[in-house]
């Protein structure tokens, strides 16, 4: 039996296919991770999944400008905070970038927002985060597909939606809906 073998090169490019991420879909468990928060220490999905439901959205972070649309669904999801703590849910947001100035992008992205105690506002300084879920938009000028996952307190993915662009983003009422079909 004659065996072919592959130069090294090809044959880690292909292991190195496989391994990579995919977004996770409904129905499938939401890998947990631990990640620092703006406001400080650090917060693990499972811990505060614990405590109830979870929408997890994704902003774009900081590309080299403050994405308006991330600004815009920010202001959409804070404006149904109170919706939002009246059935429970917990949001959290995630900004990922380089570990560079991350923080200090961060604190320049929310300021003039106001976190009820239910939203956090978690920093992916690594894209430890955006890899795990299979978000990394790897290129010029980008960091991560803008994304929203509703999860259950066990972690299973109840809604899905990831934008392969600036636009397509999930808003506050889309989520509620589907919170109270659930």
């Amino acid at each position: 039996m004659l065996v072919r073998l592959l130069p090294f090169a090809l044959l880690a490019s292909l292991l190195a296919q496989d391994r990579q991420a995919a977004p996770p879909q409904v129905g499938q468990p939401a890998p947990d991770f631990f990640l620092p928060a703006l406001a400080g220490g650090e917060i693990r999905l499972s811990l505060l999944a614990a405590k109830g439901p979870i929408v997890l959205v994704v902003l774009r972070g900081y590309p080299g400008y403050q994405c308006p649309i991330c600004n815009r669904q920010v202001r959409d999801f804070l404006a149904h905070g109170a919706q939002f703590q009246k059935r429970g849910v917990q949001v959290v947001m995630i900004y990922p970038g380089a570990p560079g100035q991350l923080d200090e992008r961060a604190r320049e992205f929310t300021q003039g927002h106001e976190f009820p105690p239910h939203f956090r506002f978690l920093l992916d300084p690594d894209y430890r985060f955006t890899n795990l879920y299979g978000l990394r938009w790897d290129a010029p000028r980008e960091t991560a597909y803008p994304s929203t996952f509703l999860l259950a307190p066990d972690l299973k993915v109840l809604f899905a939606q990831v934008s392969r662009g600036h636009g397509g983003r999930t808003t506050a009422q889309q989520i509620l809906w589907e919170l109270d079909a659930k």
